[in-house]
């Protein structure tokens, strides 16, 4: 079980890694070791994750979660499989975290008395520089 948060775990079997080859350093070794990972979680499976932290990990994930509900991450930063596979899990469990944590509700609130007459009187100061300049070009 991968732990989440206090409540929420997933299961390490719902997390499918595939390894592929990398592009970038690596010297010959590049063409023949498949080093880069991709990492396949389904979070639209029942029971995967609840409702508002699937929607809320669909709005993190962006274009790495399928129509499907697969959230599709590639780890390729590093030369050996080992640490990429390692980076791919740290990135799942930091936006599962991310999208685990309701956000936090807005309260209406209105400005303060001092607050709007502050800004009234900094709008009067202006209008009476900008007065004061275009008198002063009129002349």
């Amino acid at each position: 079980m991968l732990q989440i948060t206090p409540e929420l775990s997933i299961d390490e079997r719902d997390i499918a890694l595939e390894f592929v080859r990398a592009s970038g350093p690596g010297g010959q070794n590049v063409n023949k070791v498949s080093s880069a990972v991709q990492l396949r979680f389904d979070a639209a499976r029942p029971g995967a994750l609840p409702a508002p932290v699937r929607q809320r990990l669909g709005r993190l994930a962006g274009t790495r979660m399928t129509k499907d509900g697969v959230l599709v991450l590639d780890a390729r930063r590093f030369r050996s499989q080992e640490r990429n596979r390692a980076d791919a899990r740290a990135r799942l469990l930091e936006l599962l975290t991310r999208a685990a944590l309701a956000p936090k509700p807005r309260r209406a609130t209105r400005p303060t008395k001092n607050a709007r007459e502050r800004r009234l009187s900094a709008k009067h100061a202006r209008g009476r520089i900008k007065r004061l300049r275009r008198e002063a070009d009129d002349d």
